[in-house]
Parts: structure tokens; sequence; C-alpha cells
């Protein structure tokens, strides 16, 4: 057998000194470009203000999506919710739809007629209030 290696052996084998060990032991000096980073967010803030001004629709999804999510049975069991929470989850159309897809997909038990017949109530009465809220288009 030859003494050569088959792979040659990669920069990070060598045992020779390391260059620019200094960075580890100081830290870099700022750069410029640190001072402008405050107009940055806030020119970065100004322009999501300004969408959100025309987007209303997404910012009314990110107000109530989380809301919905904690009061469903999505993250924890009912049982183990204070009463409170236990009463807004019996309100709260995700967490029929989360017992359903429990229900179809794991093979749980689930109430699914309960389930849909409330999903289709919700989805209805969601529809007549946004076609109520929202303006007729100008003709």
């Amino acid at each position: 057998m030859s003494e050569a290696p088959a792979i040659p052996l990669s920069a990070s084998a060598d045992h020779a000194r390391p260059r620019n060990i200094d960075l580890l032991l100081r830290p870099p000096r700022p750069r410029v470009g640190r001072r402008l980073l405050p107009a940055r967010v806030a020119a970065l803030c100004a322009l999501e203000l300004r969408k959100l001004r025309h987007d209303r629709t997404e910012l009314y999804n990110r107000a109530v999506q989380p809301a919905l999510c904690f009061g469903s049975n999505a993250l924890y069991p009912v049982d183990i919710m204070p009463g409170r929470l236990q009463a807004v989850s019996k309100v709260n159309p995700l967490s029929y739809e989360v017992d359903a897809l429990r229900g179809l997909l794991l093979g749980t038990p689930a109430h699914l007629a309960l389930d849909f017949g409330v999903l289709i109530v919700a989805a209805g009465l969601g529809i007549a209030a946004a076609s109520s809220l929202l303006g007729r288009p100008a003709r």
C-alpha cells in the first residue's frame, strides 16, 4: 500500500496556526451602517403601517386568529382548561373543526354531525355578517 492518503486532507485538518484568531479575542469595530439601523427600522415600520391601512382584512385576521386558536382545543384538551376558557371553547367554531379533524384523521371518538352542523351555522353567520358590513360595489 502506498503511504499517500486516498483523499487529500482538508484545510481544517492542517495543524498550522489559525489566522485571524484575534477576532475571537476582541469584538469587531462598529461599522457606519449600524448608525443607520434606527432609520431603517423606522422606514420599515412606516411601510407596514401604510400597508395595514389599505389591507384591513389582514389586520383583522391577525387580531382574531390567535384568540380563536388559543380558545379552542387545538393546543390543549378542554378537560384541563379553566372554567372560563371551557365556556369559550364551547362557542368557538375552531374547537368543533379540530374535533372533526381528529375524528376523521386519527379515529378518535367525535360527534361529526354536531361538528359539521356547528361549522355550517358558523360559516353562514360569518358570510351574513361580512356581506352586511361590506359596501356595495360602485357601478
